[in-house]
């Protein structure tokens, strides 16, 4: 980079400095450029009558900028440019700010944001912290084109295993589920969510045992267990199998198909490190069991109950973190901001890069310590009881097991197919 000692604008008092101080790196008005440690720095004094939202008008920005065209290399220039914008952005008035943010830029400042797809070009377009896939999604994706190439690694891995057929074709799927993850891994710096077959939900032995092989292929592939979480169901056994796994080997898990407060309940009591309640699918079983056929994003079923279960979590001071899932448009997703997480579609994520409204945090801890919510204590009977009394909880978890577990038939099918095209050298 070019260096420039010292270079004064008089009007504003902009210069240069490569001084390396402490004490000047301490000033939020001071940011380090990647190369030689060079600092850019502004000590103009603002009359006490200007507002603070003029602290440094965009004047003096675009009188930099020019001074200094012509005097550094193009990638010097884009490079302070880049650097100047953080400064553009405090002369503008926060109503102005809000307005020129996306919501969705707006909803990463107060929520984790997840990208809910197994589509690579999605996750890269979207710049999502971590990333969730499922049985339905892997299918989908698995069927285009671009990804053959992992469908095809994923069968040549399974034969080469060997074993009876459909052992070599449960090698294939979780090797196929594991190489999408690594995959989206490359895209993301977070965490990927990887999901145990469904069909497993009722049996906790074997969802321990699949998720551990889950995780033996992921650190095969140089990935450590800290950046993937497993997903259960949210029955009793699904539960159970997460506190297993969370307590006995280290392995986070993601509860999914979470539709009832004692499920979220019984999923804190496990110390499992998140649960995903899907918002949208309640709001589906309230327009389909009951008059009303719309909802208000507040009055929303699904927004309600992902409300409760954050409260409840906050003013007890549980570790569990709350993932809201399954939205079916972004006042929903709105209505959930300020949620540790949530996971949302590419469509909805497309739609929310577009918004230009304002996005608040509707949810705090702040406001879960204050609500008057009991603590609840359940054992398996007590679970049973109580989740059996929520009949949208009950048929949405069995509708949504019988889903994930169809598509993942679907998903066999078609590696049985493509299998014995590979053995009969097709």
């Amino acid at each position: 980079m070019h260096k420039r000692s010292m270079n004064y604008f008089p009007d504003k008092s902009f210069y240069w400095s490569n001084s390396s101080s402490s004490a000047r790196r301490e000033s939020k008005y001071r940011s380090p450029l990647d190369e030689n440690n060079l600092l850019l720095q502004t000590d103009f004094k603002q009359p006490t009558c200007a507002p603070q939202s003029l602290q440094l008008p965009c004047a003096a920005v675009h009188t930099v900028l020019s001074s200094i065209q012509n005097s550094v290399c193009l990638t010097c220039f884009v490079n302070i440019k880049a650097l100047l914008l953080p400064f553009i952005m405090c002369s503008v008035s926060p109503d102005k700010r809000r307005k020129m943010e996306s919501a969705l830029e707006q909803l990463k400042k107060h929520t984790v944001v997840v990208a809910d797809t197994g589509d690579f070009n999605a996750i890269e377009e979207y710049k999502p912290q971590d990333a969730t896939t499922n049985p339905s999604l892997i299918l989908a994706a698995a069927k285009m084109a671009a990804y053959q190439h992992l469908v095809d690694q994923a069968i040549k891995y399974g034969i080469a295993k060997g074993g009876p057929e459909e052992e070599q074709v449960t090698n294939t799927m979780d090797k196929l589920f594991v190489s999408f993850g690594l995959e989206i891994l490359k895209k993301i710096p977070g965490r990927v969510s990887t999901e145990v077959d469904a069909r497993l939900s009722y049996d906790k032995d074997e969802m321990v045992s699949r998720a551990l092989g889950l995780i033996a292929l992921y650190e095969e592939a140089g990935i450590k267990k800290d950046r993937v979480l497993i997903k259960l169901s949210s029955t009793w056994e699904g539960i159970q199998a997460g506190r297993e796994l969370e307590e006995k080997h280290g392995v986070h898990c993601n509860m999914t198909l979470l539709f009832s407060f004692a499920q979220a309940v019984a999923c804190a009591e496990a110390k499992v490190t998140l649960i995903s309640p899907f918002v949208g699918r309640i709001m589906d079983w309230y327009k389909e069991n009951t008059a009303q056929k719309s909802y208000e994003a507040h009055e929303d079923p699904g927004v309600i109950s992902v409300t409760k279960i954050y409260n409840h979590y906050k003013k007890y001071d549980y570790t569990t973190v709350v993932m809201g899932a399954s939205f079916r448009n972004t006042g929903e997703v709105k209505a959930l901001a300020g949620c540790d997480l949530l996971t949302i579609s590419p469509g909805l994520l497309g739609e929310l890069s577009k918004d230009h409204s304002t996005v608040t945090p509707m949810l705090t801890v702040q406001k879960g310590k204050a609500c008057d919510l009991e603590k609840v204590h359940l054992d398996e009977k007590e679970f049973r009881w109580q989740h059996n009394e929520d009949r949208m909880a009950v048929e949405k978890l069995s509708d949504g097991i019988r889903k994930f577990a169809a598509d993942a038939i679907k998903l066999e099918t078609m590696i049985k197919e493509k299998m014995l095209n590979v053995k009969n050298g097709q």
